[in-house]
């Protein structure tokens, strides 16, 4: 590559000047959200943190919202992450399968960070959406194509179509078929709707225990949540199979 070539590729002063206070300001944002929690986030509170007015933060960040899509973007991404890491990382059991792997590392981060999990998952900040298709919807299709691969990889699209649920109505099933998959490609509609129960099976538990409705547990939530795994695995093959 020509020297001029190389020197135009590289960002200029200007660039990673804007690209460092934009980190600066996430950092800030992260950890007053942490701090606080997601609902007394405020463009207002996070400059004041950083010692700037709204006004100089509004040349990075045009509102609110812009900020939480970052936030919410960035959350997707670690607890991601965190469930490859797990589903990669040699388990203590090791025959554990690898979908047992990928919830108890979503459990974990979720533990570790309850306010990014509330963020993503805890009462919806008032005026704020997400942008239609936007970061916020390729993060969470990421987290969608690790569970779809870990749950089904072993089966062929004619064993998913014959799985066993109950039965959908035509409304449903056509609505099923319809829905955008990002692990396996297309997913026929019973498998679908075992991905949605055990999605919901798998979120709900660490919801609880997240937002502290499993302390009659005591130490023991862990165990637990293992063996709800695997039960809901089982379940999951029988109806496979």
């Amino acid at each position: 590559m020509p020297a001029d070539e190389a020197t135009t590729a590289l960002p200029s002063l200007r660039e990673r000047r804007r690209a460092a206070a934009t980190q600066e300001i996430v950092d800030a944002a992260e950890r007053h959200l942490t701090e606080h929690g997601p609902a007394a986030l405020s463009l207002r509170a996070v400059a004041r943190s950083l010692g700037m007015t709204v006004q100089a933060l509004y040349h990075y960040f045009p509102n609110r919202d812009a900020l939480i899509t970052v936030l919410v973007t960035k959350a997707y991404d670690d607890l991601a992450d965190a469930v490859q890491t797990a589903v990669e990382t040699p388990a203590d059991d090791p025959d554990l399968p690898r979908l047992v792997r990928a919830a108890e590392g979503y459990r974990r981060w979720g533990i570790a960070h309850p306010e990014h999990f509330q963020l993503l998952y805890g009462t919806p900040l008032r005026d704020y959406a997400a942008p239609a298709d936007g970061p916020t919807t390729q993060a969470t299709r990421r987290m969608s194509m690790i569970f779809e691969r870990e749950l089904f990889e072993e089966f062929t699209p004619e064993q998913l179509a014959a799985a066993d649920t109950p039965a959908l109505s035509p409304e449903l099933r056509g609505y099923l078929e319809q829905l955008p998959h990002y692990g396996q490609g297309h997913l026929p509609s019973p498998a679908t709707a075992l991905l949605m129960s055990a999605w919901g099976h798998l979120h709900g538990l660490v919801a609880l225990e997240v937002f502290g409705h499993t302390t009659f547990l005591g130490g023991h939530q862990a165990e637990l949540f293992r063996i709800a795994m695997r039960n809901l695995l089982a379940d999951i093959h029988r109806r496979i199979t």
